[in-house]
């Protein structure tokens, strides 16, 4: 059976459920077509737009830029606190009124999730009839707009949903690839940040129907293991479950909870480094590998987000932890302070069927294999402080 898979995104979640909670409040007006922002201490120059209205928009405000900043451009602007209980009970509120049909969803962030209509539409019928259904409801009983994106897989589904908003059904079946999606800027393919980006314009690959017909081996000697995920990608090919038990993922992690608003991503780097020991220590002692590194990040508003990527061949070296976290943690990126940071590592094995590649120095890589085994056999010996690496050791001083 062909699988079917929707995206649900909620439109402008923490703006609109902040309207929502106005109004049930006494509230006169939707702010929603105000020129209004949710954001952070109003007099404080280092508060930031975490959502804005469409008027707002229309006046050049964007999310990430300091209040201080969207008042220059906003004379009448109005900031609103955040109502995060309030954020939570409504997430939950969504999420248990799809779960009312199937209890295949699959949460992404507090506003997102994953259903998988596979296994129901003989029950309901047409996906894109139960769409509609699903959409006037939500609006209904609670108040705000979702947009919903229907595929055969996870990755096209959020394609999909990203389409136009707000309040809108677009689908990306296999079929329609080539035609929605191919014409795309590369910059709009899911899991494309800034600088990978960059890069690819400066190879002359300007949209995903270029991407998508890449040659790997070309590609790999500026992605590296990213190379064939990304051209999986750009193809539409996604092959992950909407996974409806997070609590059993077989994967580690480990997360710092920062002691002050963290503005710079450099700052974040040291952090990263120790991260990556700590969870490279632990997968070693299971003796397993991880496909799949993924960092993870909460900002002051509580908004937690994470960004991974899939290695071709599985690592538990920890240089080659903290050298993918890195990158994922450049990639996602949003210039939005935050307050905690995590790595985790996903699809773990105990087989290791490794994948040469001519562009890899297999002689580094025994090396840190080797640097490991002696650190880990050290650290067991005689405790975790033992050692430190270099980085670590000079931030301190």
């Amino acid at each position: 059976m062909e699988r079917v898979i929707m995206h649900i995104d909620v439109n402008n979640a923490f703006l609109s459920w902040t309207a929502v909670y106005l109004l049930n409040n006494g509230y006169k007006y939707d702010i929603r077509n105000s020129y209004a922002v949710i954001g952070g201490d109003e007099q404080s120059r280092r508060g930031v737009v975490l959502a804005k209205s469409t008027p707002a928009k229309k006046l050049g405000i964007v999310t990430g830029e300091t209040l201080y900043s969207a008042r220059k451009k906003c004379k009448v602007l109005k900031t609103y606190p955040m109502q995060y209980d309030f954020y939570k009970e409504m997430s939950q509120k969504l999420f248990n009124l799809l779960r009312q049909y199937t209890s295949d969803i699959e949460p992404a962030s507090i506003d997102e999730c994953y259903l998988d209509y596979t296994k129901v539409k003989r029950m309901y019928g047409d996906e894109i009839e139960f769409a509609k259904k699903i959409q006037k409801e939500i609006f209904d009983t609670l108040g705000f707009t979702v947009n919903i994106g229907i595929a055969n897989n996870k990755l096209c589904a959020k394609m999909a949903s990203d389409f136009s908003k707000p309040n809108k059904i677009h689908t990306l079946y296999d079929s329609e690839i080539e035609e929605k999606m191919w014409p795309l800027d590369v910059g709009d393919l899911f899991g494309i940040g800034k600088q990978t980006k960059a890069k690819l314009k400066n190879l002359n690959i300007n949209t995903i129907y270029d991407l998508a017909h890449a040659d790997q081996t070309f590609l790999y000697k500026y992605f590296k293991n990213q190379a064939k995920s990304m051209i999986e990608s750009a193809n539409g090919i996604n092959n992950d479950p909407v996974n409806s038990n997070p609590i059993e993922n077989k994967g580690i992690g480990n997360e710092i909870t920062l002691d002050h608003d963290v503005y710079n991503k450099e700052e974040l780097y040291d952090k990263l480094l120790f991260l990556s020991e700590k969870v490279g220590l632990r997968l070693r002692n299971l003796n397993k590998y991880a496909y799949v590194i993924v960092v993870v990040l909460k900002d002051v508003y509580f908004k937690r987000y994470s960004h991974q990527i899939k290695l071709l061949n599985p690592t538990n070296l920890t240089n080659e932890i903290y050298q993918t976290s890195l990158k994922i943690l450049n990639e996602m990126w949003k210039d939005i302070p935050v307050r905690l940071i995590g790595i985790r590592l996903d699809n773990l094995t105990e087989n290791f069927n490794y994948q040469a590649s001519i562009f890899e120095n297999i002689e580094d890589k025994s090396d840190f294999e080797k640097l490991d085994k002696v650190v880990d056999e050290l650290k067991t010996k005689y405790g975790n402080n033992i050692l430190k690496k270099a980085a670590l050791s000079n931030k301190k001083k």
